[in-house]
């Protein structure tokens, strides 16, 4: 599915915000840098806000009729967020994906938007400012890596093991309370389970055919509708916790992936009893 917008444009425009204005701070941050939002593990730095900055500029002058809905950009009016459920055309963007990674100096974080139509996910794209290509895929044209200098492949995620031989991401940061004995129970069944603290990494890693399944809770759009998308357009089966497909909308109801739908369905059976 073409939609109105150039995605080859829309993906330089990331990078060359991440290479403006988060490169140039990574593990250059001074105290005066970062700060906190509702809690110690939710933190903003000047290369989120700059990053938002610069690229909000640049995607309004290229598409001035799309509505802009950035995480910082949210954070400053929450009242953005609802706007996206009705927007005829919007591009949702997360200015550094990894946060509590780029402030902490380790370098696992990336730079990501995605295209919403009519309350549809039509593009996404990942952005690795530290291995300076990208992951994208537009709907109905497969998910692709591409270099700088235009070269590209295929992605296609791996083939489903038996149960004990899996390998996958795991956000459990947001699940209730409740739920988290048992789920940390549960995943002794399979064979690895990490958690990278950054989504992009998680869906690149999936949708490249690197581990088996990824979860998590809390749905911010700018978090998981591109990398949603990429993973599915990759051969990947996608779906909330009551098999329901994710939408812009959601924002709550946890996501689930893996290779196929009988993997979905015993990984929610045997490990995401939540």
């Amino acid at each position: 599915m073409m939609t109105t917008i150039d995605i080859t444009r829309l993906a330089n425009i990331l990078r060359d915000a991440a290479k403006a204005e988060v490169l140039p701070r990574f593990r250059r941050l001074d105290q005066g840098m970062v700060r906190q939002k509702s809690e110690a593990i939710d933190l903003v730095t000047e290369a989120d806000e700059q990053a938002e900055h610069r690229i909000k500029a640049e995607v309004s002058a290229a598409w001035p009729d799309a509505l802009f809905v950035g995480e910082e950009s949210v954070a400053a009016d929450p009242a953005l967020l609802d706007r996206l459920d009705d927007a005829d055309l919007a591009i949702v963007v997360d200015p550094v994906d990894g946060t509590a990674n780029f402030a902490a100096g380790l370098p696992l974080f990336a730079t990501m938007a995605s295209v919403v139509v009519k309350g549809e996910t039509v593009a996404g794209i990942i952005y690795d400012p530290m291995g300076d290509d990208w992951v994208l895929a537009e709907k109905g044209s497969g998910a692709w890596q591409r270099r700088p200098d235009g070269s590209d492949w295929r992605l296609q995620v791996a083939k489903a093991p038996a149960l004990d031989q899996m390998v996958g991401h795991v956000s459990i940061t947001f699940l209730p309370a409740d739920s988290k004995p048992k789920v940390l129970a549960n995943l002794a069944k399979v064979r690895v389970a990490a958690n990278y603290r950054v989504a992009g990494h998680d869906y690149r890693t999936f949708a490249s055919g690197h581990c088996h399944f990824v979860m998590f809770n809390k749905l911010m759009p700018w978090d998981h509708l591109g990398g949603t998308l990429i993973c599915q357009e990759a051969g990947g089966h996608v779906a909330r916790f009551d098999g329901s497909p994710y939408l812009p909308s959601h924002r709550a109801g946890g996501l689930l992936m893996a290779p196929d739908a009988d993997a979905w369905n015993l990984l929610r059976a045997e490990v995401f009893t939540v």
